[in-house]
Parts: structure tokens; C-alpha cells; sequence
């Protein structure tokens, strides 16, 4: 400040530090670490679920969710058959025969153009690239949707949504089992 006057270097707020560094950080790191992964000796009681029984309705029935995923994903439909959606994996399947085949139809097209030298060639390769674009996209969805489907496969169907009487919100109902 003026004339020296006012806090030195080390006496000012947030002034003067010097970092932990050499063997005595390493070991310092080291020993946190190793204590943060150690585990307890001891097994708690509360940690200890062998003896539990989980009752029929609570066990996992049927395919899992990324088991359902990637049934749709390598074979759209698969995955909506094993979760019980058989209308929708009809749609995935009929879908996927529609884009399969149309891409297939324009690649034809598009090698025929190529052979006469057509001057519409780069339209009919862009038609192929759009068919192969959403023939990629069903997969996707559909492995999508069966993985949804998996874990919503025991939400209950009949929930009811109704308006209140004032109109300032809903109520939901839902039955339990």
C-alpha cells in the first residue's frame, strides 16, 4: 500500500499457500484412497439378504428389458412378441418390410441410371440413402419401444384420469392389487 504500510504477503486473506507435493502427497493420496475402498471387516446384519423371500408378484417374470431391447433391435418385432404386444410388433415387422424393400427397389434404380448415364443419378442415390436412413431408424425404435414395453409389462392397464369438479386438476386412480 502506502509507504509499506498494510498486510505483507503472507498476512493477507488467501495469501501464502504452498502445495503438498514429493513422497509426502503420494503417500497422503495413497492413503486416502485405500481407505475410501477398504472394506468394513465385520458383515452387518443389515446388509445380510440371504434370508429374504421375495413374494411371486415381485419376482421378474418373462424377458428383461435390454433382453427385449436387443431382440427388437437385431430382429424389429421380436422383442414386442416376447413382451406380449404381438399388434405392435406387426407394425415393426411390416415396417421393416416396407423400407427393406424400398431401398432395395431404388438401389435398382439407381444402378439402371448409372448404366444409361442418367443426369438424375445423384437424386436416386439420395432416395437410397432416405429408405436406408429410416430402415436403420426401425431398428432403433423398435429396440427402443421393447425395452419400454419390458419394464412397463406389469403396470397396471386401467388407470382412470378424470377432470375434478372445480377444473383446477385431475385425479388419478389407480387399483392395487
Amino acid at each position: 500500500m502506502h509507504g509499506g504500510a498494510g498486510a505483507g504477503e503472507i498476512e493477507r486473506a488467501g495469501g501464502g499457500m504452498r502445495r503438498v507435493g514429493g513422497w509426502a502427497g503420494g503417500r497422503f493420496g495413497a492413503t486416502v484412497v485405500l481407505l475410501l475402498t477398504a472394506q468394513p471387516l465385520n458383515h452387518l446384519t443389515a446388509q445380510d439378504t440371504s434370508h429374504i423371500v421375495f413374494p411371486g408378484d415381485t419376482m421378474h417374470r418373462g424377458v428383461r428389458p435390454m433382453g427385449a431391447f436387443w431382440r427388437s433391435f437385431l430382429l424389429p418385432g421380436w422383442g414386442q412378441a416376447v413382451t406380449d404386444r404381438p399388434v405392435t410388433g406387426a407394425a415393426f415387422v411390416a415396417w421393416e418390410g416396407v423400407t427393406a424393400m424400398m431401398t432395395l427397389k431404388a438401389q435398382q434404380e439407381a444402378n439402371y441410371l448409372k448404366e444409361i448415364h442418367s443426369t438424375s443419378l445423384k437424386l436416386k442415390r439420395q432416395e437410397v440413402q432416405d429408405w436406408l436412413v429410416l430402415w436403420i431408424f426401425n431398428h432403433l425404435f423398435s429396440g427402443a419401444e421393447a425395452y419400454v414395453s419390458a419394464h412397463l409389462r406389469d403396470f397396471p392397464p386401467n388407470l382412470k384420469m378424470q377432470a375434478l369438479p372445480n377444473g383446477r386438476g385431475i385425479s388419478i386412480s389407480i387399483p392395487l392389487r
